[in-house]
């Protein structure tokens, strides 16, 4: 699987979803403008020592991203607009698991052309927006894992 970061704005958030990233062997994507830059400390700091031995790959756009990809990828998006559960989610080894930035989402034309492939992670309060991005990537790989190695 591979985590993709669609402008991220974060880096400590960046830097925690790297840690989640080596600890599982899951290769992490930046794709787009980014609010920080890699060999920034902050990000570095996050992902402590184990920034090393992250396997990641840096792309101008998502259309540059979805070019390294093989015909028909398995890209799931995870957004609070999403229509499903990420319960739902059809997880395969080759999944792409998509976020936007955490302070605006995705762009408008990622939710409109992948609007059926948009998933949410339940909050059973309204008193919160959303999850922070490092535990939401934290969440969905994990249960991309659990489902495709039983």
């Amino acid at each position: 699987m591979k985590i993709v970061l669609i402008n991220p704005d974060i880096p400590w958030n960046a830097g925690n979803i790297g840690r989640t990233c080596v600890a599982t062997g899951t290769e992490l994507a930046f794709v787009g403008k980014m609010g920080f830059n890699l060999s920034d400390k902050e990000i570095r700091r996050s992902g402590l020592d184990y920034w090393q031995f992250l396997k990641h790959s840096v792309h101008a756009d998502f259309e540059a991203f979805l070019k390294t990809l093989p015909e028909n990828p398995s890209l799931i998006f995870f957004s609070t607009r999403g229509g499903k559960t990420y319960w739902e989610a059809p997880y395969r080894e080759d999944s792409c698991l998509v976020f936007g930035a955490e302070t605006a989402g995705f762009p408008d034309e990622i939710y409109e052309k992948y609007a059926d492939r948009m998933y949410r992670i339940p909050m059973w309060s309204d008193r919160v927006r959303s999850l922070n991005l490092s535990t939401s990537a934290g969440v969905a790989l994990y249960e991309g894992l659990r489902q495709v190695r039983q």
